[in-house]
């Protein structure tokens, strides 16, 4: 737990707008081995004075002993002790930071927050309106009726429906909200791009996130090296995937299984006859058969 004077009145240590700007600290620091005063100042539009108050209140109150000043470059540079605080230590925090800035960037000119040379492949935009997703996070948070109007590949045409959303989930390609039915009394999936024009909130309801049993349990999804590859190409695939023993093993909601493959690109219905196209596969597949979609 991170300790700070800087305490305020929700209970949490660090105002996040300081949280944003320590984590910055670390990722910069650890990713590309050199942190300026400069790299605050053009990411977060502060003063140089704010951003070395930045960093020393870093050294001193967040992670003390992470950044050693190196006058040859400048900069402060990780210690040979270097453990992230707030953050995980992952690549993807700097890959996405990176892309993020970029994008930044295209849209307001002026800004200087290209610092790499970083591509982010992004996936076609769906069609969501503010209009949708405002009823359905404020019936979630309240636990609310809401009568909308949906559409679907097996029902094109407008059908209106009463539902009871909880939880908005992202796929990596989609987005969609976990919603009870009531048409069909369980809980189903909602894609946000086939709502049609502005749901209605309605009365509370008793379905709630609690009554979902297939959302709130969890499984494992093991996984490990296609068994036909060579011993050596094995090694390779179980150091990408940073594997234990040979496996890695995802906790994951059950109801989120099929999107987790899919994330993965792993198909469960036909192996490829080229054990390089996949390269890994679900070990307990039978365990998971249920979860899959028809």
């Amino acid at each position: 737990m991170i300790k700070s004077n800087q305490e305020n009145e929700t209970g949490w240590p660090l105002r996040w707008e300081l949280l944003l700007r320590y984590r910055f600290i670390e990722i910069i620091a650890l990713w590309e081995g050199r942190l300026t005063t400069r790299h605050l100042c053009e990411s977060f539009g502060i003063g140089r004075q704010q951003a070395s108050k930045d960093i020393n209140t870093y050294l001193r109150e967040v992670g003390p002993g992470n950044l050693d000043y190196d006058k040859h470059i400048k900069g402060y540079k990780p210690a040979a002790s270097f453990a992230p605080v707030v953050t995980r230590g992952h690549a993807d925090e700097y890959l996405l930071l990176m892309a993020r800035n970029n994008e930044l960037s295209d849209v307001f000119e002026g800004l200087s927050l290209q610092s790499a040379s970083v591509e982010l492949l992004t996936v076609p935009v769906r069609d969501v309106q503010p209009s949708v997703v405002r009823p359905l996070v404020t019936a979630a948070r309240q636990q609310r009726r809401l009568e909308v109007d949906y559409v679907s590949l097996h029902s094109p045409d407008r059908e209106g429906r009463i539902i009871v959303p909880h939880t908005l989930v992202h796929t990596g390609l989609r987005w969609h909200v976990r919603a009870w039915c009531e048409k069909n009394q369980d809980f189903r999936d909602f894609v946000l791009s086939r709502f049609r024009g502005i749901p209605e909130i309605m009365d509370p309801s008793e379905q709630g996130i609690e009554q979902d049993a297939e959302w709130n349990r969890h499984v494992e999804i093991i996984l490990e090296p296609d068994q036909r590859l060579s011993s050596a190409q094995q090694e390779v695939v179980t150091h990408d995937y940073g594997m234990i023993d040979g496996q890695l093993i995802l906790k994951v909601r059950a109801k989120l299984v099929p999107y987790a493959l899919q994330a993965l690109h792993i198909d469960t219905k036909v192996i490829d006859m080229n054990p390089l196209a996949q390269q890994i596969l679900v070990a307990n597949i039978e365990d998971l058969r249920e979860w899959l979609f028809n």
